[in-house]
């Protein structure tokens, strides 16, 4: 068995620090159960996953990707996707609490100096959880903000307002993306803000008709002031091949796998024990018909697609990253990047189609019964179809098609 240690910070409990991928893997799975349990009963009272989000935790899943010299077991892409993906299958919602926390603390490793990465990552081996402040609803586009990261003194203030914070209802820290000042006009920068600064309030407002319990909010900024070393200059991490934007990618992908998987799952089970066959099928139980077994044959050809480009996606950006790690020249790391990207936009793309479809054609296999409130399993098609929506996969098919007519490299912008 995996040696764990513990590791803590004043005031918490104990968390195991996770120290192989094998552990990560092994308490994602154990938690799956208990995620699945309450997840339709969830949704439909829109009660936020507090139990379950304090189980994760408490297993250390938190704290798999810190980096080895800083106590962690440094995991790669591949085991992050899967801890997601097996997560994903028992509550969309829940793993998408996690996305967040993951990328950002990806972005820590790449641009934090050692006081922010030490601060950060010993809260989250002691079980914190990093959410996000980065979308406005202002702007011309998506990546228009209103709110500003500016020089005060020795460090740094922080006034605006954020929306659709995921996870933020539930953070030790708040990961804010706005632009700064820096010789060459505003850039985009990230500062690291504790979720129980004075000037910082979340509110519970999210009202989409999916993904009801990812504890998402409007975060209000109000002359938050941030340490020097909590600031990280984001720009710079565009200006140079990185796996950045295909981890963060890969990590949505994973999501929508995995609510793929347990939307058939869900499908099968109630066909199973609850639906009737159809009359003219000749069959006494609605699994032996032999339409809705060619139909799950479909369905199943599909969730396994999506789940093979996954993996391979999850090869790719660890490849990347390998070849980030040695003396590869830059046009070796501009490709290997590249095909990373390309790669997690494809799982992206079959991921989300999955997870639409098949979470929509449970009602067709599964028949009448199956649209009643009771069971709540509306609740897939809702939570896949507002999960999808996060950026378009338009713009991934378009990525992809440049690359595998006119072998263009994808921009680098963290969206792919």
């Amino acid at each position: 068995m995996s040696e764990t240690i513990t590791g803590t910070v004043p005031g918490t409990p104990l968390v195991p620090v996770l120290a192989h991928a094998d552990d990560a893997l092994r308490a994602a799975r154990s938690l799956a159960p208990l995620v699945a349990s309450g997840a339709a009963a969830r949704d439909r009272e829109r009660r936020l996953p507090h139990e379950e989000i304090h189980a994760v935790a408490r297993s250390g899943l938190l704290g798999v990707t810190v980096p080895r010299d800083l106590g962690g077991a440094a995991v790669g892409a591949a085991t992050v996707a899967e801890v997601l993906r097996l997560l994903g299958s028992a509550d969309l919602s829940l793993a998408q609490i996690l996305q967040p926390h993951f990328a950002f603390l990806n972005a820590l490793r790449l641009r934090g100096g050692p006081r922010a990465a030490h601060r950060v990552y010993a809260d989250v081996l002691a079980g914190s959880l990093v959410s996000n402040a980065q979308a406005e609803r202002s702007g011309t586009t998506a990546h228009t903000h209103a709110t500003r990261i500016e020089r005060d003194g020795p460090g740094y203030r922080i006034d605006g307002t954020k929306y659709y914070a995921t996870g933020s209802l539930f953070a030790d820290w708040i990961a804010v993306v706005a632009p700064a000042d820096t010789p060459a006009g505003p850039r985009p920068h990230l500062a690291f803000v504790p979720a129980g600064h004075p000037g910082v309030s979340v509110e519970d407002d999210w009202a989409g008709m999916g993904q009801r319990t990812t504890a998402s909010g409007t975060v209000r900024l109000t002359g938050v002031e941030v340490e020097p070393d909590l600031v990280l200059d984001q720009y710079r991490t565009f200006e140079e091949p990185t796996t950045y934007g295909a981890f963060a990618q890969l990590l949505h992908a994973a999501v929508d796998v995995g609510a793929a998987r347990g939307a058939l799952e869900e499908a099968a089970e109630f066909v199973r024990t609850k639906s009737r066959p159809w009359f003219e099928s000749g069959t006494d139980t609605a699994a032996e018909d032999p339409l809705l077994v060619h139909r799950f044959g479909e369905l199943e050809l599909l969730v396994r697609s999506a789940e093979a480009l996954l993996d391979t996606a999850s090869a790719k950006v660890e490849s990347a990253d390998a070849v980030l790690a040695g003396d590869t020249p830059r046009a070796g790391a501009e490709d290997a990047t590249a095909e990373a990207s390309v790669a997690v936009a494809a799982a992206k793309v079959v991921g989300g189609r999955a997870a639409v479809e098949v979470s929509s054609a449970l009602f067709e296999v599964a028949g009448t019964r199956a649209t009643a409130d009771e069971a709540n399993l509306h609740r897939h098609w809702r939570d896949a179809r507002t999960h999808t929506v996060h950026d378009p996969v338009r713009w991934k098919v378009q990525h992809i098609g440049a690359y595998s007519l006119n072998r263009q490299r994808p921009p680098r912008h963290g969206q792919i």
